[in-house]
């Protein structure tokens, strides 16, 4: 079964669609690694560009953020973008939902918990880097750890074919072992 978690990185933002996750002046790429150095590239927080060239963003395996995460354009390279880009879990209270689906297809989980837990999962940050997240797929459930701030556990729901979805690693993986 395929192991979710890693090093979290924090975006304090609802509403993040498609366009933000990969321009789409990249669509017409050929390979998922041509889409690598773009991964939101475009998105603005604060007033400011993100900066993708933090060490911090780019060794992320997690991201957390707010509601409503992928919406805009239902394509499937924002969901790659994040694949290349070693994400294998995005935190949200929502998600649009062709794009959740486009990310359990391609082996990527997709956690909605409730506001107060995505609340709880930011205070977490506080004056520390260093926050790791894992999902038990299994118990419904996510631990954040942080050293200086401590551990937090929240559950979720997942309906039983989701979850096989990605814990095979995707729809190719999932048809390839069941037919």
């Amino acid at each position: 079964m395929k192991q979710f978690g890693g090093s979290a990185y924090f975006i304090d933002r609802s509403d993040i669609n498609t366009d933000e996750i990969i321009p789409a002046k990249y669509l017409t790429e050929i390979t998922k690694r041509a889409l690598q150095p773009h991964l939101l590239e475009d998105l603005i927080l604060d007033g400011k560009e993100f900066d993708t060239k933090n060490p911090a963003f780019q060794q992320a395996e997690v991201l957390v953020t707010r509601s409503n995460f992928g919406c805009g354009s239902s394509r499937e390279h924002a969901v790659w973008a994040l694949e290349v880009n070693g994400i294998n879990v995005v935190i949200g209270e929502s998600f649009a939902r062709i794009f959740r689906q486009n990310m359990f297809n391609c082996g990527i989980l997709a956690v909605e918990l409730a506001k107060a837990d995505i609340d709880r999962l930011f205070s977490l940050v506080g004056n520390s880097s260093g926050v790791k997240i894992s999902v038990d797929l299994q118990a419904d459930k996510v631990l954040a750890e942080s050293g200086q701030c401590g551990r937090l556990e929240c559950g979720f729901s997942m309906n039983a074919f989701d979850k096989e979805l990605v814990a095979a690693g995707g729809w190719l993986a999932y048809a390839d072992g069941k037919y």
